[in-house]
């Protein structure tokens, strides 16, 4: 019966479709080789690059905080969150993660929230104390016409580089509703809007719900010995 049926068939018929079948195989061939060899190498290569940032990042403000007498540790547990920096005498913790921001500001850890931008030397502008700077020279992001990091955070809330922590916030709370993804948004821009708002909200200082939010001792003196940063 199935002989009868095929050779009912005609040839051109039978031949699209075995043409088809060879096609759909070598498809899937090519996006299994895609899939195994090309992707990984893409996303080594993102990996290695996020990794390097982070590690520059690391070195940068590992030098400053040395550079200002500040005793830090690496690494240090807070809670479930391990953060890169932690400034014992101070109580601030400094994350390169927004979601660690949050999460660290919501318990009442002052913590600042640092951008893949953001050279070492301008992490004493965001610290809650005062902050002898050293004479680093000229900043060569600047001379290389990089990117303000800051600047770039209220770009991206809409508002002006002097507005105050009540005004960001307001800000941010607009564009949450134009980029969360429940909104028809996406989670590339949910993410800069909410890393945004963490450096703005740190460079805008303590007004509005900040204001109740106890800070740091201002930066004294100290005449013990430096050795021991970075334990």
């Amino acid at each position: 019966m199935a002989v009868e049926l095929i050779s009912a068939v005609p040839p051109w018929i039978l031949l699209g479709v075995a043409l088809g079948g060879i096609a759909s195989a070598f498809a899937a061939v090519a996006f299994y080789l895609g899939d195994r060899f090309v992707a990984p190498s893409v996303a080594a290569a993102g990996d290695g690059e996020t990794a390097a940032g982070d590690e520059r990042r690391r070195r940068e403000i590992r030098e400053y905080l040395t550079a200002i007498d500040e005793r830090f540790r690496e690494d240090h547990p807070l809670g479930e969150v391990a953060v890169p920096f932690y400034l014992p005498e101070r109580g601030v913790a400094i994350t390169f993660d927004a979601h660690d921001y949050f999460r660290l500001e919501g318990e009442g850890v002052y913590t600042v929230l640092c951008e893949h931008e953001m050279p070492g030397r301008g992490l004493g502008r965001r610290l809650p104390f005062d902050v002898i700077e050293p004479d680093w020279g000229p900043d060569p992001s600047v001379e290389r016409g990089g990117r303000d990091p800051v600047a770039a955070a209220f770009a991206e809330l809409d508002v002006a580089r002097d507005a105050d922590a009540d005004e960001v916030k307001r800000a941010y709370r607009e564009r949450v509703k134009e980029t969360h993804p429940d909104q028809g948004g996406d989670e590339e821009s949910f993410r800069r809007v909410r890393e945004a708002y963490a450096t703005a909200r740190n460079h805008a200082g303590g007004a509005g719900e900040e204001a109740g939010r106890g800070r740091p001792a201002a930066r004294t003196d100290r005449t013990d010995s430096p050795a021991g940063f970075g334990r």
